[in-house]
């Protein structure tokens, strides 16, 4: 939204040629003083003034000070024009002195009026845009000051970049009707200092008396990258206090977007489970992405969509969408045409399973970096149907890799799953064979063709969160299948952040690993929705019980129990070590049993072919399942 008051550029340009007048003039009086001297170098001065005009609005346009809304001028700005300024007074003292040489100018022109003429110009061109500045600033004051729209006091939690730049928006804008009223910060150099006017008064533990002492009626947690203990310690001294909270997102859903009051949401049960930010190694990823044609299979999918508009950051020479649905695809390719205008993105229509499809797209796209997401992934339904587990999941897996293979793609990662480690279920064991496709890929091409290893997703579609909203929205109660269950959980921007890192480790067949804490119990996180959803579990909100379904573990692993693993470059993934695995014509012989046997519907066959060559599983262990076991 615009400041009040907005002043042209035209006004600008005519405040800028009457400056460069009066400071010429100043530059020589200053130098000579008023007197008989000062009118004998008038007609020098008026020269002076002829070649000022002349240069300095010219050079001011090219450097873009014309072109600049100063309503919003920052540092960056004040530096521009001490640039603009000492350009446009290089030009003009050259011109001078070839006008001297020349002997257009008598050679007793008082050089030193060139230099006077730049401070003087430096601070009336810096000076007028400063004015821009307060006057549209003194017009949100008077706006703000009327009180109409009821204007809520505001803390915000944290007083570094994201801080600032909400406070600035607020102040900017009146019509958010927020005013900020206090920050609190744990860093020691900003207790008791002033920022645009805003006081940090106390440390976070200081948080419940800073609000009472400011009359707030909400507050903003403004740090990005804030872990979710500090994000939970906001929520719960807020709902004692009895008033509302909001967030930035996680410094992964920035990436690539803008910190300002607009991004501020409700907090999520994400932002409490939020870890400390990984770094990332620019370098590498940039090596393995920029410039490289991208394929993306599954980009329709949570999963996908979130590496499409990672991957994008990175300027690839193109960006493929490949998915089977296309609605997902068409709202991707949106999405991704808005906030990346420049970048080729070439959309495709396929399912997986139609390799003379996928070897025809491969063989016309040519890619050279392949992530490939596009999985069925739901435990339960897959039990029921294992044929379509199979068919998608492995011998998908297996047309990508080959047509990947025949097209020269240089670079390949399949996004996996813990429940690919011993699995019990058969999702799970179609993506320990999917593992095992890469694997063998790999050693028989010598190419980096890897896979990438995590549990689950927040957000993802289908996933436990948006079924324990839904729950809570009805009224409860909230149905978990047994008291201990424990899963991993990380946000979706912060796994495939991971995941770009791994695709840049890769070298030949490994399997990296994300490490993602500590599993989080499901009784805890659903007792976490139901308090951010302002109510209290087992008061208002029932959680029962309904017992484990087929293919489920109480905890996940992330590789096998005694496996070996090594760390990585990077300091949150890990390779594992995994030996013995099914390749070469062991494996292609069980993938062609296994095709015979999903085009004949023999699901147990295969449950019983994958329970065979899969060491470790827990396959067939459960009772069969039964459609109202899913839900």
């Amino acid at each position: 939204m615009k400041p009040a008051s907005p002043i042209r550029n035209r006004f600008l340009l005519a405040g800028d040629v009457l400056l460069i007048i009066t400071s010429v003039l100043a530059s020589f009086a200053l130098r000579l003083d008023l007197g008989p001297t000062f009118v004998y170098f008038m007609p020098q001065a008026w020269f002076m003034v002829g070649v000022a005009l002349l240069v300095k609005p010219t050079v001011y346009y090219f450097f873009g000070l014309y072109r600049r809304y100063w309503a919003y001028a920052s540092v960056r700005e004040l530096r521009l024009i001490a640039v603009a300024t000492a350009a446009a007074q290089v030009v003009v003292a050259l011109l001078l002195m070839l006008a001297i040489l020349t002997r257009l100018l008598p050679a007793t022109f008082p050089r030193s009026v060139i230099f006077i003429d730049w401070l003087f110009s430096l601070f009336s061109v810096g000076g007028l845009r400063l004015t821009v500045r307060l006057i549209a600033e003194s017009g949100q004051v008077s706006q703000k000051s009327d009180g109409r729209g009821g204007t809520r006091r505001v803390v915000i939690v944290g007083a570094g970049d994201a801080g600032v730049l909400v406070v600035r928006e607020m102040q900017r804008n009146p019509q958010l009707h927020m005013q900020p009223a206090a920050f609190v910060d744990d860093d020691p150099e900003k207790l008791r200092k002033d920022i645009h006017g805003v006081r940090v008064t106390g440390r976070l533990r200081d948080l419940a008396t800073v609000i009472d002492r400011a009359r707030a009626r909400e507050v903003v947690i403004a740090i990005p990258s804030a872990p979710g203990d500090v994000v939970r310690l906001v929520t719960q001294i807020c709902r004692r206090k009895g008033i509302p909270f909001r967030t930035m997102p996680g410094i992964y859903e920035l990436i690539g977007g803008k910190v300002n009051v607009n991004r501020l949401r409700d907090v999520d049960i994400s932002d409490l489970l939020r870890r400390q930010p990984a770094r990332i190694d620019d370098e590498v990823v940039g090596r393995t992405l920029t410039g490289k044609r991208v394929l993306v299979t599954g980009a329709g999918g949570s999963i996908g969509l979130e590496l499409c508009r990672q991957v994008a950051r990175w300027m690839p020479a193109h960006l493929v969408l490949l998915g089977h649905g296309e609605n997902s695809i068409f709202e991707a390719l949106l999405e991704l045409g808005e906030n990346f205008p420049e970048l080729p993105v070439l959309p495709v229509i396929a399912d997986v399973r139609d390799r003379e499809h996928i070897a025809r797209a491969f063989a016309e796209l040519k890619p050279e970096v392949v992530f490939h997401a596009a999985a069925h992934k739901h435990v339960p339904l897959m039990e029921l149907n294992v044929s379509e587990a199979v068919t998608n999941n492995v011998l998908g897996t297996l047309s990508v890799v080959d047509a990947a293979r025949a097209a020269g793609t240089g670079r390949l990662v399949l996004i996996s799953t813990d429940k690919a480690v011993q699995p019990a279920s058969v999702m799970g064991a179609t993506k320990a064979l999917a593992e095992l496709i890469v694997r063998d890929a790999a050693q028989r091409s010598g190419l980096p063709y890897v896979s990438v290893r995590f549990g689950n997703v927040l957000g993802s579609r289908g996933s436990i969160v948006p079924l324990f909203k839904r729950q809570i929205a009805r009224g409860g109660p909230v149905t978990i299948t047994h008291p201990e269950m424990k899963r991993y959980f990380m946000t979706i921007p912060e796994a495939v952040h991971l995941v770009l890192q791994a695709a840049g480790l890769g070298e030949a067949g490994e399997v990296f690993v994300l490490r993602m804490g500590e599993q989080v119990p499901i009784v805890d996180l659903a007792e976490d929705l139901i308090r951010l959803s302002g109510l209290e579990p087992g008061k208002e909100i029932e959680i029962q019980f309904t017992g484990i379904r087929p293919g489920e573990k109480l905890e996940e692993a992330l590789w096998d129990e005694g496996m070996e693993y090594a760390t990585t470059t990077h300091p949150d993934v890990v390779r594992v070590a995994e030996a013995q695995a099914l390749s070469g014509n062991a494996l292609a012989s069980v993938l062609a049993e296994i095709q015979r046997l999903a085009l004949e519907g023999e699901p147990q066959a295969l449950i019983n072919l994958m329970a065979a060559n899969l060491p470790g599983n827990q396959l067939g262990q459960a009772p069969p399942p039964e459609i109202t076991s899913v839900v």
